[in-house]
C-alpha cells in the first residue's frame, strides 16, 4: 500500500524506514508498507541492524524460526529483489542497491541521517537525557516530547517477531519507557503536575504493574492538592499489587502515603 508522506524537519534524503508503529519505507513524498509478510518482516531486520551487515543464516533463522526449507537460501534472494523492486517502483527510488546492499555474507540496509525513526528516536531521547542531567527542564521536555511523538502504536506492529526481532523490540521499547519516565519527571521539575495526571493514568492503564508510574501519580495529586486522590489511587494500587502478585507496595509508594497521612505539604 503506498500512500503521500510528509518527512520530518531535517530529514536527510532518500529512502527512510518507520519501524515505531507499522513497517513502512518512505521516500519522494510517498510512503509504502511492503506488501508480503516475509518481505515486511526482511525490511525491519534490516532496519533495526541499520548500517550493519546482516548475515543470510540471521535472515533465514528470522523468517522461518528455526524450521527453514531447503530452498531458504535462495528464497532469500527472492525476498531482497522483491523488497527492492517495490521500493524502486513504489517510492521511485533510481539506485535501490545503495539502499539495501548485498555484502559478502549478507545484506545492509543504508539509511541518510533522520531517515531512521527509531536512530532518531535514540538520538532525541539521549540529548533529552543529558538536557534533564543538566538541569536543563525545558529543553529536556521538548527533547523528550520529539523523541515520543515518532512512536506509532508498537514496535513493528505489523510484523510476526521472531527471536532476532523479539529481542530489538524488546530494546527498543524498554528506551520508549524510560523516555517515558524522564519526560515525567522533566514536567514534575517544571511543576506541571496537573497536565501529568492524565498522561500518567493513560501510562498506568497500559503498565498496571509499574510501581515508579504509581507513584508519580500520587504524588502529581498531592501536590494538585488532591490528597483524597492521591490517598484512593495509593489504596487502588495496593490492591493491584496484592491480587496480581501477592506483593506489597515498594517503599517509595509506602512513604508517599505516609507522607500524605502526616499532613505535611507537598514539596
Amino acid at each position: 500500500m503506498t500512500r503521500n508522506f510528509t518527512p520530518l524537519p531535517g530529514a536527510g534524503t532518500g529512502v527512510g524506514i518507520r519501524i515505531l508503529g507499522p513497517v513502512e519505507a518512505y521516500g519522494n513524498g510517498a510512503a509504502h508498507r511492503p506488501r508480503g509478510p516475509k518481505v515486511r518482516k526482511l525490511l525491519a531486520l534490516l532496519a533495526v541492524r541499520a548500517h550493519d551487515v546482516v548475515d543470510v543464516d540471521t535472515v533465514v533463522e528470522e523468517l522461518w524460526d528455526g524450521a527453514a526449507p531447503a530452498s531458504a537460501v535462495s528464497t532469500v534472494r527472492t525476498h531482497v529483489y522483491h523488497l527492492r523492486q517495490e521500493l524502486a517502483q513504489e517510492l521511485g527510488v533510481p539506485d535501490v542497491h545503495c539502499v539495501i546492499s548485498t555484502e559478502g555474507t549478507g545484506y545492509s540496509l543504508r539509511t541518510a541521517p533522520g531517515m531512521l525513526d527509531v536512530e532518531e528516536f535514540t538520538r532525541l531521547y539521549g540529548q533529552g537525557r543529558s538536557a534533564l542531567h543538566d538541569g536543563k527542564y525545558d529543553m529536556a521536555l521538548d527533547r523528550l516530547d520529539a523523541a515520543l511523538a515518532l512512536w506509532r502504536g508498537r514496535t513493528l506492529a505489523d510484523v510476526a517477531r521472531g527471536r532476532v526481532l523479539a529481542a530489538h523490540a524488546t530494546r527498543i521499547e524498554e528506551l520508549q519507557s524510560r523516555a517515558n519516565e524522564l519526560r515525567i519527571e522533566a514536567a514534575m521539575r517544571l511543576g506541571r503536575h496537573r497536565e501529568l495526571v492524565p498522561e500518567l493514568h493513560r501510562l498506568i492503564a497500559i503498565d498496571p504493574l509499574n510501581e515508579w508510574l504509581h507513584a508519580r501519580l500520587i504524588d502529581a495529586l498531592h501536590r494538585c492538592g488532591r490528597r483524597g486522590a492521591a490517598l484512593s489511587a495509593f489504596h487502588q494500587v495496593r490492591s493491584v499489587l496484592a491480587e496480581e502478585l501477592g506483593l506489597e507496595p515498594c517503599e517509595d509508594l509506602l512513604r508517599l502515603q505516609r507522607h500524605i497521612l502526616s499532613g505535611a505539604a507537598a514539596s
